[in-house]
């Protein structure tokens, strides 16, 4: 019988590395990629049952490449393993179809038990984030949150101008014209209402694009 197949995506690699060896065990852990473009290129080429992502990851954050993933490969299931509490983005990934929210901190033999759920085609939520995120899906927040009125390519390019990414590199990175670039970035600020580039890093950060 066939392992499941686990593809990793951590920009720590530590914590990468831990995450392997704790797999290894009972499941086949086919690659670990960095951040989340790498993530999109890898899931199409090893083909995993589950993949586990961080959520503050580099070019493409875990949020919005999950949810690409699952649009491109509907039968992957997405597992989220991050240090973010905040009970708004676990909403936001079972929002985009997520199987599963962990924090890191949490017992490892919960990754384990995540993953086997997933693959039954279950759901599981970390016990520590939980009552938030049901007090959180209440409030009825998260769908009116400013990042929804940003497009996808718009997220993009925030991240990427955030994490320090000149118009070029970001215009290189996304296979557009900097002028375009020029023309997102101007759009942003006035969905944002921001004036300078600092407090568009700062909104970056308050949407889990990138971290602090």
């Amino acid at each position: 019988m066939n392992r499941p197949k686990i593809l990793l995506a951590d920009d720590h690699v530590l914590i990468a590395q831990a995450l392997e060896h704790l797999l290894k065990g009972e499941f086949d852990v086919v690659g670990t990629v960095s951040d989340g473009r790498a993530l999109l290129k890898a899931a199409g080429e090893l083909e995993p049952d589950v993949v586990v992502v961080d959520i503050g990851m580099p070019l493409l954050n875990g949020l919005d490449a999950g949810e690409r993933l699952k649009t491109l490969h509907p039968h992957i299931k997405v597992i989220f393993l991050t240090q973010n509490r905040e009970p708004r983005f676990a909403v936001e990934a079972f929002r985009r179809n997520a199987s599963g929210y962990l924090l890191k901190d949490s017992a490892a033999s919960e990754l384990t038990t995540a993953i086997r759920e997933a693959l039954r085609g279950r759901t599981y939520i970390s016990p520590a984030i939980a009552k938030g995120m049901l007090d959180e899906a209440s409030t009825g927040q998260i769908g009116h949150s400013t990042s929804r009125e940003l497009s996808g390519r718009e997220r993009e390019v925030l991240q990427l101008l955030a994490e320090g990414k000149s118009m070029k590199e970001v215009a290189g990175l996304l296979d557009i014209s900097p002028r375009t670039v020029e023309f997102h970035k101007y759009r942003i600020m006035e969905l944002l209402r921001v004036k300078t580039n600092a407090e568009l890093v700062q909104q970056a950060i308050k949407l889990g694009l990138v971290t602090p």
